[in-house]
């Protein structure tokens, strides 16, 4: 009633009570108080809630799965690693968000859940990975370059009695169309491990990519993932004679990644197979490589 009140004048009210006792005038009376009355758009602005402004960390979007992994390393790879590979499983929590000012994307692995803590072990202690990845736009870029971020990623994993820990920082491109999405990069890179001192090692580029189809009536996808590094620092694989270390990557260079093929069976459940390979990483010289066994919940 106080909202009317508000709108309405005395005129307008008294003919509103005296308009039933009218007999010509009546059209005279609903004119004047359609001339007081507020229009809809009037009515709507008062009783229309102002939105809340959105706080910056809050994502336009967001997503994360769990799921559980078993990584089969060919006999070749057993082989040529000396007994410092063997299969495992793992747990993974994985996930992602979006804003207007960049993405955000991380997993973290539990290797060999069911195992200890313990050195002794190795390869079949229990360890930790951690992979962030942080990509920010550019403020002031336009056409083409404004798909161009700073990029910032870590992986960290720790073990019983060792750890190791690699920085990017560099630039990335986002690439996104109905069904595809591709983000290269390329960064320079820090190293820090239990073996070596901390240092920037050199550079790493790399990329993502997901392409998305369907098939016998079903959805599926491909993906990728790889990183090159290259120019590391020599004491990072040589000796102080000049000759290759007997151990680690070995290399002032080194590549790894995986090629993965993924059956959206229903909007929460996925499986997958990759093909998981590396050369002159993941602490040997040689050519290592393995199917990895992917079961996925999508939250």
């Amino acid at each position: 009633m106080r909202i009317w009140k508000k709108f309405f004048s005395a005129s307008a009210l008294t003919a509103m009570a005296v308009w039933p006792l009218w007999a010509g005038g009546a059209g005279d009376a609903q004119a004047e108080i359609s001339a007081q009355l507020p229009d809809e758009a009037a009515l709507v602005a008062v009783h229309k809630p102002k939105k809340a402004e959105k706080s910056w960390y809050v994502p336009d979007f967001s997503w994360f799965d769990l799921n559980l992994n078993y990584l089969d390393w060919t006999d070749g790879t057993v082989d040529r690693g000396g007994g410092a590979y063997d299969d495992f499983w793992y747990a993974e929590l994985e996930g992602g968000a979006g804003w207007s000012w960049g993405d955000f994307y991380f997993f973290t692995d539990w290797e060999n859940p069911d195992e200890r803590f313990d050195a002794d072990d190795a390869p079949d202690d229990s360890r930790w990975v951690i992979k962030p990845i942080l990509d920010i736009n550019i403020p002031g870029t336009e056409g083409t370059m404004k798909n161009v971020q700073i990029h910032i990623q870590d992986y960290y994993l720790y073990g019983d009695g060792f750890l190791v820990n690699n920085l990017v920082v560099g630039l990335a491109y986002k690439y996104l169309a109905d069904n595809f999405f591709a983000r290269p990069f390329v960064g320079l890179h820090y190293v820090h491990d239990t073996f070596h001192e901390s240092m920037w090692n050199g550079y790493m580029g790399g990329w993502v990519f997901n392409y998305d189809f369907t098939a016998f009536e079903q959805k599926f996808s491909i993906s990728n993932w790889h990183e090159f590094e290259w120019e590391r620092d020599e004491s990072m694989y040589l000796n102080d004679d000049g000759s290759r270390q007997e151990f680690g990557d070995a290399s002032s260079w080194g590549v790894q990644g995986a090629l993965a093929a993924w059956w959206h069976v229903t909007k929460h459940v996925t499986g997958g197979i990759q093909y998981r390979y590396a050369w002159h990483k993941l602490g040997n010289y040689n050519y290592l490589n393995g199917l990895i066994y992917t079961l996925k919940y999508n939250f």
